[in-house]
């Protein structure tokens, strides 16, 4: 995991943020303090989430899902992106890190455009096949366990409808996908994930080297 992209000497993505930059105060307020967090490398990078803002605007998102919270950064990127009318429905399993990205949501004025779900992730996604609600989201995007991104990522098909984008996160893995010495589980499970993911017939793919790795899949 990484808070800015892989690979770029430190002039040049200070340099990256200087011309592109463009990161709403209330994000760098969150961003800041959840670097101070023990768990702060799981944040997303500022250049990312402003692609997934531009992407969101581009595909005229209205509703969106997000599997992995954590402080809330990625979540309310999405949420200031989307219009008045939109919706996020966010899952994950923390009341302590979603307590920081509540109160957040709350500065920012979009609390009412989340619908957060504190329950194991497979629970809610399986909920909302449930209720019907397969192929009505514009969006998804996918920054939780590593370990269950292939199931995530099936239910997220499910319920993308047919041009909709799921992004994924993480899918470089600070590297180490590339390094065969490298044969943990979670690094075998991502190896695995994008393996498939590039075999897969049912999306159009591109795979960005931005942050720590970001998957783009359009449903076709």
């Amino acid at each position: 995991m990484t808070t800015q992209t892989l690979g770029l000497k430190p002039n040049l993505y200070q340099y990256l943020l200087s011309v592109s930059g463009r990161e709403p105060e209330i994000l760098t307020q969150l961003r800041q303090e959840t670097a101070q967090h023990p768990m702060g490398r799981m944040q997303i990078a500022p250049e990312q989430g402003q692609l997934m803002s531009l992407l969101v605007q581009l595909i005229a998102a209205n509703k969106t899902l997000e599997v992995g919270v954590f402080t809330g950064y990625s979540t309310l990127v999405v949420a200031l992106a989307l219009p008045k009318t939109g919706k996020v429905v966010a899952c994950d399993t923390s009341e302590e890190y979603t307590a920081i990205a509540r109160r957040y949501w709350q500065q920012a004025g979009v609390s009412e455009k989340i619908d957060l779900h504190i329950a194991p992730a497979m629970e809610t996604l399986d909920r909302l096949l449930a209720n019907g609600e397969t192929e009505t989201f514009d969006f998804a995007f996918i920054d939780a366990d590593k370990s269950n991104y292939d199931s995530y990522y099936e239910r997220s098909l499910q319920l993308v409808r047919p041009g909709g984008l799921i992004a994924i996160d993480n899918v470089l893995w600070s590297g180490r996908v590339a390094d065969i010495q490298v044969q943990d589980n979670r690094t075998k499970k991502i190896r695995a994930f994008n393996q498939k993911l590039h075999q897969d017939s049912r999306v159009t793919l591109s795979l960005i080297p931005i942050a720590d790795g970001l998957t783009l899949a359009r449903k076709n």
